[in-house]
């Protein structure tokens, strides 16, 4: 780790016991963050006590379940209260390869302070196992998000991602959402604020160990997507 900047990874961990490991030992070989937290929300299995033996990592627990952006909101929080330049969170269950830290770390470099790993920049998501629904959900509220914010990005549904320190010191994020809409919230409050997203591409891969939203939560997404989505651009065009 020869970089002048600091680099904490944070991951969000909820029953992930069956990948944390695997996960953790790429993340340790590459040799390119300063600090590792995990924050379990309340898992029913063991990831807790597996993260508090994994060397180099932080690991806390929530007394009571917070949710996925309240699991967040613990995360960036812990980091922003130690020695670090940016912010990387990554999902401890899998779906996204620790092998693109470099990547993200190259942007960041570069002066980028929000990087997205999409899963839609290249190759073919459906081919590599996005479930179709799934995919034409997120293409079509990309698009429509696009349309009302006038950018170009690929995806907004992307769950590894990169701020720098001053953004999330910038973006109030402890008022946004407990749940799955936290990501979309995040982004929309950064666009409104005009700044710059960088993307690298990601592959797209689906296990049966990966977690994922259910259907009900599903559509509480896709209706919350499209309110953000007004909200935030007639703010944007209006303001």
């Amino acid at each position: 780790m020869s970089s002048k900047f600091h680099y904490t990874l944070v991951l969000p961990a909820y029953q992930a016991e069956k990948t944390l490991k695997a996960v953790y030992d790429e993340i340790i070989a590459l040799r390119l963050v300063h600090r590792i937290i995990i924050v379990d929300d309340t898992s029913r299995d063991q990831t807790f006590t597996l993260a508090q033996s994994l060397p180099l990592v932080e690991a806390y627990r929530h007394p009571k379940n917070q949710g996925y952006g309240g699991n967040q909101k613990t995360c960036f929080q812990i980091a922003l209260q130690k020695e670090t330049d940016f912010i990387i969170m990554l999902h401890p269950d899998g779906q996204h390869p620790p092998s693109l830290l470099p990547r993200i770390i190259q942007k960041l470099e570069e002066g980028a302070s929000v990087v997205l790993a999409s899963r839609m920049l290249e190759g073919n998501p459906l081919q590599e196992g996005m479930p179709w629904l799934k995919y034409y959900v997120n293409r079509g509220l990309t698009n429509f998000q696009n349309y009302f914010f006038r950018r170009k990005l690929t995806e907004y549904h992307t769950g590894y991602r990169a701020y720098s320190r001053e953004i999330l010191e910038k973006i109030n994020f402890r008022e946004l959402s407990n749940g799955f809409l936290f990501d979309n919230e995040m982004l929309c409050k950064i666009i409104l604020q005009g700044i710059p997203i960088a993307e690298i591409p990601c592959p797209t891969i689906y296990r049966p160990e990966n977690s994922s939203i259910d259907f009900m939560n599903c559509i509480y997404y896709l209706l919350g997507c499209l309110r953000n989505t007004f909200q935030y651009g007639f703010r944007m065009r209006f303001h």
